[in-house]
């Protein structure tokens, strides 16, 4: 059984202390630091003073993303099924000609 590791994450001018995993910890300091330079993009260039509302923004498009992905895979998946049928057909067509 692994030690779990106390941190504090620095997330729109609020600390956050967190016992993780030592395994998180990464991504977890990746995640707050692309929230931060997200959160100061959207304050600079939309004149956002209220850090629900840029955190809310940050949500947003972190989702947007995730959900996106999702949709370019099942795009993907549906593309590499129909490519499997093709070759089945000719695979079947080529035994049966045999």
């Amino acid at each position: 059984m692994t030690e779990r590791l106390k941190i504090k994450l620095s997330i729109a001018d609020r600390v956050y202390p967190l016992t993780i995993d030592p395994a998180q910890e990464e991504g977890l300091r990746k995640a707050a630091k692309n929230i931060e330079q997200l959160a100061k993009k959207f304050e600079q260039n939309y004149a956002v003073r209220d850090k629900q509302d840029v955190l809310a923004m940050c949500a947003l498009q972190f989702a947007s993303k995730i959900e996106q992905g999702g949709i370019e895979k099942q795009e993907d998946n549906q593309e590499v099924v129909e490519r499997l049928r093709s070759l089945n057909g000719l695979i079947a067509s080529t035994l049966s000609s045999q």
